[in-house]
């Protein structure tokens, strides 16, 4: 009888945390060579930039790992069977899919759920790259004066701190089977992680280029951020769905199952703390249940849809955040779309990953309008620094 693979396994985590260093050298000396006449704090800031657009990229490929259930490719955590990559496992994995050809593991499926942890490791090393640089520019200026950070060093710190904190849910997500409720909560650490990276990256970029955040009125400042509370709501519902494989819950529109109420227990679908497909007394969730929690997020997604109209309208009103206004606009024309797509032709992998990227990317755009504009009586929170206009973007 073979010995069943332990769960956690850390022989591997040398070589892994080594692979994340040599990933983190690319961007590190990309970065470096394009801005090797520029002060630190240009350097730092193009990283920051860097850091988000990386980070956008690993949500992506964590939507996509977790759309070709590829999520238990490993079965445990760090590595593969025990190995830093599928190539050192492939005798385990072989007997795995052949002994269930169409199961959670296979060779495919390995290097999928493999590669997600070597990209996720080369953005941690970045960020403690992000937190170091913070921290040494900040003890500078303190020390011999010149040229401060234009935001806190505790802010990347933190962002260390979630993307640990991230790593473990990580972790949780492939040790626990899948379970509904830690997969979702690491989709929303890694949205977290995106948010936390777009302000520094905002208040770096607005430090470069000399410019302070924009003054909006009191109302237009609060629809921002109402718009910004729903749309996070929206994406755990629809976290939800998909963790729990919900959305062929419902493959008509705008009617689900024919009905514009059709049959939903909510008590079942919004049992948060259970295995995938079963409920907390070992029974499994009934078509009703998925309903409910597909359903939920359609009705949702007009309040979500209706919101984002009424602030790219009143943005255009005011003639101020053109920029944000148009990607919030496309973005839900976005959403819209591959919304409806994954409803009536059944869930197509496209789709569904952008899907995801539009969640991910409204949340950055929200984040990015949010720190760029302040309201009409709310005092500006700091100043360009001396000579930040002369620093090209």
């Amino acid at each position: 009888m073979d010995t069943p693979q332990p769960l956690y396994d850390l022989a591997p985590i040398a070589r892994l945390m080594l692979l994340g260093v040599l990933i983190a050298l690319g961007p590190l000396a990309w970065v470096g060579w394009r801005n090797r006449n520029s002060s630190p704090m240009r350097r730092l800031q193009a990283l920051t930039v860097l850091t988000l657009f990386l980070t956008f990229d690993l949500v992506l490929f964590g939507a996509f790992t977790r759309l070709t259930d590829s999520g238990l490719g490993c079965p445990d955590w760090p590595g593969c069977y025990g190995s830093a990559s599928p190539v050192g496992a492939r005798t385990e994995i072989a007997a795995a899919q052949e002994a269930m050809p169409t199961g959670p593991v296979t060779h495919g499926k390995a290097w999928v759920e493999m590669i997600h942890r070597y990209l996720a490791t080369g953005v941690g090393v970045l960020i403690i790259v992000l937190t170091v640089s913070a921290w040494v520019q900040h003890r500078k200026a303190v020390r011999v004066g010149g040229e401060r950070p234009p935001i806190s060093p505790w802010w990347p710190t933190f962002t260390l701190f979630w993307v640990c904190l991230q790593g473990a849910f990580g972790a949780l997500t492939v040790t626990m089977k899948l379970f509904p409720a830690i997969v979702t909560l690491h989709l929303i650490g890694g949205l977290v992680l995106l948010a936390l990276l777009c302000v520094q990256a905002v208040r770096h970029t607005q430090s470069a280029q000399g410019k302070l955040p924009v003054r909006v009125s009191t109302g237009l400042r609060w629809g921002l951020v109402i718009t910004g509370v729903l749309v996070a709501v929206q994406v755990v519902l629809g976290g939800w769905v998909s963790t729990n494989y919900a959305v062929l819950a419902c493959t008509t529109f705008p009617t689900c199952q024919g009905s514009w109420w059709p049959a939903m227990d909510f008590g079942q679908g919004f049992q948060v703390w259970r295995a995938l497909g079963m409920l907390q007394d070992g029974s499994h969730i009934s078509f009703a249940g998925l309903t409910a929690i597909h359903y939920v997020h359609r009705l949702m997604a007009y309040v979500v849809l209706l919101a984002l109209g009424i602030v790219c309208w009143r943005l255009r009103q005011a003639g101020v955040l053109r920029v944000q206004s148009r990607w919030l606009t496309a973005l839900a024309l976005l959403q819209l779309a591959t919304g409806l797509s994954n409803v009536v032709l059944d869930w197509p992998l496209l789709a569904a990953v952008l899907h995801t990227g539009g969640a991910a990317a409204l949340v950055v755009v929200l984040t990015w309008a949010l720190v760029s504009s302040r309201a009409a009586s709310a005092p500006q929170e700091f100043s360009a620094p001396s000579g930040a206009s002369r620093v090209s973007a």
